[in-house]
């Protein structure tokens, strides 16, 4: 009978959707993983504290950790990538994982969720960070898996995480970090994940503000485009953050024999800052709504303008066209005096400019007067 927590060993291709989703196959085995064959090994970190020290190493061979997992310290193991074959069939049966566990680890993305395994705690969420350069944010999905005295964290991407703080709480023993448990740990690190939200909203946040100004002002294409963009990226915010509250709020109601009571009041006050998170992403995304509406009533308003001038125009040269239309008439003044007697004046040149500049001044006067030449920008 075969081994129901056995590692899969074999590569499994998925189906790729338009949208870049991947899914499986009808009827595939449950546990298969999405790694590519050449995938380079993932780098392992561990830290091992307790109240008296603190020790960070980095592991070449994942067998070195067996030593520190039946301990009184707590062990936080740091996948930095999502590795290969090789590297989860020697970190399965390490930390006993379940195929479906590791499937969710590695065969991103997955929807942020909380999934309970015997004497494990599985936990899925999403960290966002801003660019260095200020131009967006990086998303990828980082995976806990709380034991007893240790927790396992999986990033997807190595080189850039929120968690510096925690390690430097962790190096330098501030707060009580290095006084509590691997549940603790846990708590801190998805803090910092919803806490990282918070440099994004605000980097959006200064970007509607200056979108306002500049609708405002001088709209145009790139304008919309602009507007378009940071829709879509809160949106993509709010379909990662939107779940994770979720998430946060099964584990605060359910409960887990790894997570203490005390622990439990510092969860409540994590799933208070992603109900923050949720109703900045929800506002922001609202004035972008708003920014699109002000912007096409901007361009409205300012097609209404060229045609009110064109408009203005046209009802100044159309009387002047009618003046210059009849004495463009090819009557024959030898058959009758009166046929375009004016032709025949000594003054009658004169005369019709100085009649269709009278008529030109008299209609500017008359729109300046109803206001017509006033912007309504």
């Amino acid at each position: 009978m075969s081994n129901p927590n056995s590692f899969p060993t074999t590569y499994h291709q998925p189906e790729t959707s338009r949208l870049g989703y991947f899914y499986d196959r009808p009827g595939t085995t449950p546990g298969q993983l999405h790694i590519h064959e050449d995938a380079q090994p993932a780098d392992l970190v561990l830290i091992d504290y307790d109240r008296d020290r603190a020790e960070r190493i980095s592991i070449d061979k994942p067998e070195l950790i067996y030593k520190y997992l039946n301990t009184h310290t707590v062990s936080w193991i740091d996948v930095l990538g999502l590795g290969n074959l090789a590297t989860w069939a020697a970190l399965s049966p390490i930390f006993n994982l379940h195929p479906l566990l590791v499937e969710d680890v590695v065969n991103v993305p997955q929807r942020p969720k909380i999934e309970h395994y015997q004497d494990q705690l599985l936990i899925i969420t999403i960290m966002v960070v801003l660019a260095p350069d200020r131009t967006g944010f990086s998303k990828e999905q980082v995976s806990l898996v709380l034991g007893k005295n240790y927790l396992l964290t999986v990033q997807e991407e190595p080189e850039e995480d929120c968690f510096h703080g925690v390690r430097q709480r962790i190096e330098v023993d501030r707060g009580i970090i290095r006084k509590q448990g691997a549940d603790y740990l846990a708590y801190c690190l998805l803090d910092a994940v919803v806490d990282g939200y918070f440099p994004v909203l605000e980097y959006y946040g200064e970007l509607i503000e200056d979108l306002e100004e500049e609708v405002m002002a001088r709209p145009d294409r790139s304008t919309l485009a602009r507007i378009y963009k940071i829709r879509r990226e809160l949106l993509t915010l709010r379909r990662a953050i939107w779940p994770q509250r979720d998430a946060i709020n099964s584990l605060i109601r359910d409960g887990s024999d790894l997570i203490s009571s005390e622990v439990q009041v510092y969860l409540r006050d994590c799933y208070d800052h992603t109900i923050q998170v949720m109703d900045m992403v929800e506002t922001y995304r609202e004035l972008a709504t708003g920014l699109m509406d002000v912007y096409l009533s901007a361009v409205s308003n300012k097609m209404n303008e060229i045609m009110k001038l064109l408009t203005v125009v046209s009802a100044i040269f159309i009387p002047l066209t009618f003046v210059a239309g009849v004495y463009g008439m090819n009557f024959d003044r030898s058959k009758s005096p009166l046929n375009m007697p004016e032709l025949g004046w000594y003054w009658g040149y004169p005369f019709c400019l100085a009649l269709m500049f009278v008529i030109g001044s008299s209609l500017v006067f008359f729109f300046w007067k109803r206001g017509w030449f006033k912007s309504s920008m």
